[in-house]
This record gives structure tokens, sequence and C-alpha cells, in this order.
């Protein structure tokens, strides 16, 4: 079944303390020139990529996540369907699962600021279970996340999902990489990114984020017996979405 939504890089202390030996043996009136040097600028990039702190990340990724509501129809009348979505650029493009939008007949996103906004499908692909709605909206209400490299995870990395579970918008859950190159019968889909983080109904679409705020992953789904999150997750590796982006903010259908 389908259901709402849901990796470390490590210091260069030794660059860092060779750019500091190097500076202390030069004179006083080279330090302005050497401050600027590449190892000075590599060990300033390594203490940049420093893992964050649950709260920060949260507060630096959280704007760039969203709520996508849909309305389908129903025999009968309509039915009102909940997903998260991922903020990719500035331009209005937002990555979300091909089911959180399928057969909607409306589809509205609510940002973290609680504005809302109508949304039209850029494109779609059913088999990856993987879209891109995308909204005219000022820049400046648009966050983008920056999206990282799965194929760096390894199982025990500790992963943050980040959704709309039942609807709670900007919740975050935490837990590890449970396992790599899963597969979920119920979907059909395969290498996917198994977590522990607690996902549930209305995470689909949403970011699986490393510590370092990076998306690594596209929540996707949960294998349940109950009909609830038991613990199982998965998550579409970020580096398999790459490959489709172009052609999904181009339009394409499959």
């Amino acid at each position: 079944m389908l259901i709402g939504a849901l990796v470390l890089i490590g210091g260069l202390g030794g660059g860092a303390l060779g750019a500091e030996a190097v500076i202390s043996r030069l004179p006083a009136t080279s330090n302005a020139s050497a401050t600027s040097s590449p190892a000075v600028s590599a060990a300033s990039n390594a203490v940049a990529a420093q893992p964050l702190s649950a709260a920060a990340l949260y507060k630096q990724a959280a704007p760039g996540i969203v709520t996508i509501t849909t309305e389908v129809a129903r025999r009968g009348g309509t039915g009102e369907g909940t997903g998260s979505g991922i903020v990719l650029d500035t331009s209005g493009n937002i990555l979300t699962n091909a089911h959180v939008i399928a057969g909607a007949s409306q589809i509205q996103v609510t940002f973290s600021d609680g504005k809302t906004a109508s949304a039209s499908v850029a494109g779609s692909n059913t088999a990856a279970d993987l879209a891109v709605v995308h909204v005219s909206v000022a820049a400046s209400s648009l966050h983008p996340i920056p999206l990282g490299d799965s194929n760096t995870l390894r199982v025990g990395d500790a992963v943050y999902a980040i959704g709309a579970p039942f609807g709670l918008a900007e919740t975050m859950t935490a837990g590890i990489v449970s396992g790599l190159n899963r597969s979920n019968q119920g979907t059909g889909l395969s290498g996917l990114i198994q977590t522990d983080a607690p996902i549930n109904p209305g995470n689909s679409g949403g970011a699986l984020l490393n510590t370092l705020g990076q998306v690594i992953g596209v929540n996707d789904s949960i294998e349940s017996p109950i009909a609830g999150n038991v613990g199982v997750g998965f998550a579409i590796p970020i580096n398999a979405v790459k490959q489709l982006l172009n052609s999904l903010e181009g339009g394409a259908n499959q």
C-alpha cells in the first residue's frame, strides 16, 4: 500500500590542522594572503559541512517542505487526498510522488507560512512513482532544499523525515537507514532505501534527509500488515530521482 511519505559527511580535521601549521610559519605580513589559500578554503568548507543538530536541521529544511492537498473525483462525489512535496527551485517546481497527485482534478500546495497556491502537474512517471508539480508564486516564497548523494548512504546512518503525516504539516521524525536496495512488493519499486524513521499516510512525497539537511530520498510508502507504521518505511533514492528530473520538469508523462 502507498501512503504518505520519509546521511553523513565527515570533517577534514587533518586539513584544518595542516593549514594552521602553514600559517603559523608565515611572516605576520603574509597572514592576510594566507587566509585565502586553498588549504584554508578547504578547512572552511569542512567546518561548514559538519552535521546539524535535529533542531537546526528542522529550522533549515522545514520551509522547503509543502503539504499537497488534492481533490479526486470518486463514484458518487469527490474525495480529498493529502501528501507532501519538496521545493526544488525558486521557479516553482515541487517534487512529489506520482500517486499523491494521481487522478486529481485540483491540486493545492500549502507552504510552511500557511500560504496556499494552486498547482498544475508539470510531469509524472507512474512507473517510478515520481512527479513534479508547478506553482506560480513569488520566488521569495520558495525555499529549495539541496539534493544530496544517496550513493554515500550506509546502513546505520542517521536520517530524518519531514512531511505531513495524517495532515499534520511539517512533522519531523528521526531514525536510521535500516537497509539499502530494498524492493517493495506492494508498489513494485526496487532499489529503495529502508528506514525506521516513522512515516505514515501523508508523508508520501516528503523528504528523507541526511544530517547535513540534504535530501537523500523521497519518502514513498510503508509495508505493514496492520495498516500502520511498524518501523519499515521506504524512500526512493535521490540519485534515481535526479536521472528523471529533467524529463519531469519538461512535461514528460509516463
